[in-house]
């Protein structure tokens, strides 16, 4: 009960104070007195000038019967203080403010639950009311520490515990609020302030996740059961708080997060951390999404040395913020991105290896585990990187793909950026197949108008390089990305598996007109698709799936790219694969012969249906039929079943197992194409990528060159043309001869085959092949001796001497050598 004091020292009282004393019955459970309330009201509203007398009197009474534990004056104190803020907005009401607010911290301060909740429920109403003028002196520094460690309430009592949290919730939801619409709303974003926040509002999220993961998710929740939940009350709150950062503040608030998530060991499992990001990614502006992207970034290089689960868990993060952010503005961080997660890739295949050579006997399970961790985070970043890139627009692809390709390692050359020097032969392979990986998810579903927008040369060479490594899955894993850039029309699903497709017309293949650049793209770059698809074929470790993909890759480009010309080469090519397999060369195995007579049968059966002519068509249907019946081995349903029985030789087999030049080419000419190239066998071009991939160069085989003539003019051809007389023939057949220069002359010819287009070759070939067997046999007989294979094979009239089965690539003259 408050002191009583007698009539004339009461008169003498200065009138404020009187109004203050009346609202205060004798009975604190009789509430505030409303009739007085209304007076005092009238009087603040009236003489504004009195506010801050009336709020320092009313904070000496409320601290006072703080101190006695009078909380039903406490009360209504605070009611009293309430009603006069609603009611007055004027400038005076600043000194005012600063009674309200030491009074609410005065009851923040106390011990007793009530108290706090009651000044958390004051502040909060203060925080609502949008003030005329700003303050710049006031701080809430107190109130943000006081709030911050209310949400971390541990009481005994769980009710009493949830109600002082949600007070805490409730009071950094006010802070924010009246912080943002203060014109010194910066001063909440310092640092000090992020690093109490964030972390009280995640450590009451982390609440909800713990009851989620044992009991499932809960419905979608009212507006009374969030007030009630201190996890969702804190989730609105922190949501709110990330939907008011800036440009310049977003930062301050998410690394805070990162600390929390850290010192809780968050990462391992990580559904709370990938819960708290999509939070986040939604949260914020749209356009500073690349800013949490890069703070992610960072983070992962900090952690580049803990477990492999914990990286694993920040990429898996990352993965979940790149989906989102991909849908919005991305930003400037694009490679840096895929810079980063390469970086990581590499570290995590240079800790695998680490770990195997430093493991010994008696920690081999221990060794296992880290590796099998290790992989984890690699598929991690492979998915990250690929999802990101697949997310991209086309033209950030085409550059992401070009930076990657960039990035893939290739024996014998030191230009790579990313460094696999100390990580061996195993760990280079490594690398290469997980940026294959990488390329392969960021190539999927992109769609180019051109192929060559697809395969700019830049791309397409380093692209075809890994082709031709002793590899069978780097192989795959190049003609599965081929396809991607290829298949413009989605037809790959319709030809998967290699097969006799008995109508092609049921796969309902699409297709549109060649265009003018797709057609330029096939003189340019052609032949480099034909003999990385040549070479594919002869390695000795294919396996079923190499035979799959190589045939997709043939459909695919009949589809795709195939003009009349096209079509010509292509046939050439699958002549010549034949070859391969019934000369062996390369002594194949007999399951990869057959397997290459399989893949040439699914193929020109594939083909022949695509280019309808009727004649063509019955060739290969009748070596298909008499295969079936005579050498089901050449077949792909036989071949590659898991029991087959392999054939002894191939010498023995008739011609009708075989698809014959000349029955092509006669059943084509009918239809009025241009099958004058048919006569002339398919040769690789010759390339440093040979070297590059660890393969034996094929110019290592040829026993003699033809010279082939630069320029297209006649004039210099006929004038740089060497005139082959007896004496030159003499010095050519000295073996004591000038070395060097026959070395000059023949890296000459190699870089020429190298550079010349294929028409180019072959008809200068056949000129200087005429004109050299004519001056040979006007002065001298010479024993021609024919190959053993009549691939590739022309005819040279000497006299009336006729010589056959000489290659026009290739002559071999006892101990002579012309170019």
């Amino acid at each position: 009960m408050p002191a009583r004091v007698c009539c004339c020292c009461a008169a003498l009282r200065p009138r404020y104070k009187r109004l203050v004393d009346n609202i205060f019955p004798e009975d604190p459970k009789d509430g505030l007195v409303k009739a007085d309330m209304e007076k005092l009201t009238f009087y603040a509203v009236s003489a504004p000038e009195k506010l801050d007398r009336i709020g320092a009197y009313l904070a000496e009474r409320l601290s006072r019967d703080v101190v006695r534990h009078r909380y039903g004056y406490v009360l209504i104190a605070m009611e009293a203080l309430d009603q006069l803020l609603m009611a007055c907005h004027s400038q005076s009401i600043k000194p005012f403010v600063e009674s309200f607010l030491h009074m609410v911290a005065k009851l923040l301060e106390s011990g007793e639950p009530k108290l706090q909740v009651l000044g958390t429920n004051s502040f909060v109403k203060f925080a609502n009311i949008e003030e005329d003028t700003p303050s710049y002196h006031r701080r809430y520094d107190f109130f943000v520490s006081r709030f911050s460690a209310m949400c971390h309430s541990c009481d005994h009592d769980p009710e009493i515990q949830k109600e002082i949290r949600i007070a805490g919730i409730r009071g950094i939801q006010g802070v924010v609020r009246k912080t943002v619409n203060d014109e010194l709303r910066a001063t909440i974003w310092e640092p000090q302030h992020m690093d109490k926040i964030v972390p009280s509002l995640l450590f009451n999220m982390q609440k909800i996740e713990d009851v989620d993961s044992r009991t499932g998710l809960p419905s979608s929740p009212t507006g009374g059961e969030k007030e009630e939940n201190p996890a969702l009350l804190a989730e609105n709150c922190f949501r709110e708080l990330l939907g008011r950062a800036t440009y310049g503040i977003m930062n301050n608030a998410v690394r805070p997060v990162f600390a929390h998530l850290d010192h809780h060991k968050l990462w391992d499992p990580n559904e709370f951390a990938v819960s708290c990001f999509k939070i986040i990614m939604y949260s914020i502006q749209a356009q500073y999404s690349h800013h949490v992207i890069q703070e992610i970034l960072r983070h992962l290089d900090v952690c580049k040395r803990d477990s492999p689960r914990v990286r694993a868990g920040i990429i898996q993060v990352l993965l979940e913020a790149v989906a989102i952010a991909a849908k919005g503005s991305i930003g400037p961080a694009v490679l840096e991105v895929f810079n980063t997660l390469l970086k990581h890739l590499r570290i995590s295949v240079d800790f695998e290896l680490g770990d195997r050579r430093s493991s010994s006997g008696s920690a081999t399970f221990s060794t296992a585990s880290k590796e099998s961790d290790e992989r984890i985070v690699q598929n991690a970043i492979i998915q990250t990187i690929g999802f990101f890139g697949s997310n991209l627009p086309d033209y950030q692809r085409s550059e992401i793909m070009m930076f990657i390709m960039g990035k893939v390692p290739v024996f014998g050359s030191t230009s790579q950026s990313l460094d696999t020097s100390h990580l061996g032969d195993l760990g280079t392979r490594r690398i290469q197949i997980m940026l294959l990986r990488s390329l392969l998810m960021v190539t999927s579903g992109y769609k180019a108008t051109t192929i060559t927008n697809a395969l700019p040369a830049p791309f397409l060479d380093p692209l075809l390089s890994p082709s031709l490594m002793e590899d069978s899955e780097l192989r795959q894993l190049v003609l599965e990305i081929l396809h991607n850039l290829i298949d413009r029309h989605d037809n790959r699903a319709k030809l998967r598996g290699i097969r006799i497709i008995p109508d092609v017309s049921d796969l309902k293949i699409k297709r549109d007109k060649i265009s003018r650049q797709d057609v330029s793209f096939m003189k340019k770059h052609g032949q480099q698709l034909y003999r990385h698809i040549y070479l594919g074929c002869k390695e000795e470790d294919n396996v079923q799936k190499n035979f799959e993909l190589l045939y997709t890759s043939l459909a695919l480009t009949t589809i795709e790219l195939a003009n009349e010309e096209v079509v010509i080469d292509l046939i050439r090519l699958a002549i010549a694969l034949q070859d391969i397999a019934i000369i062996n060369e390369d002594n194949l195995p007999m399951f990869n012969r057959c397997g290459v007579m399989a893949l040439v049968a699914a193929y020109l059966n594939f083909l022949s249906q695509m280019i309808a002519v009727p004649a063509f068509c019955q060739h290969v249907s009748k070596v298909i039929e008499t295969r079936s019946l005579e050498a089901p081995y050449f077949l792909p349903e036989t071949i590659f079943k898991d029991k087959c029985n392999l054939p002894i030789s191939l010498e023995k087999h008739e011609k009708n197992l075989f698809f014959l030049t000349n029955k092509i080419a006669e059943s084509l000419g009918g239809s009025g194409y241009s099958v004058e190239r048919l006569s002339v066998p398919y040769v690789p071009q010759v390339t440093d990528e040979d070297r590059l991939s660890r393969r034996k160069s094929i110019v290592d085989t040829v026993s003699i060159q033809v010279d082939i003539l630069p320029g297209n003019n006649t004039e210099d051809k006929v004038n740089n043309t060497e005139e082959i007389t007896f004496e030159a023939l003499k010095k050519a057949i000295d073996n004591n001869g000038l070395e060097e220069q026959e070395k000059e002359k023949r890296r000459l010819v190699i870089e020429k085959f190298q550079k010349a287009p294929f028409e180019e070759i072959a008809a200068q070939c056949e000129t200087k092949a005429n004109l050299l067997h004519d001056r040979l046999a006007q002065i001298l007989e010479l024993t021609i001796r024919p190959p053993p294979s009549p691939s590739g094979t022309m005819t040279v009239t000497a006299g009336h001497a006729h010589y056959q089965s000489v290659p026009v690539y290739e002559m071999k003259f006892p101990d002579l050598c012309v170019y």
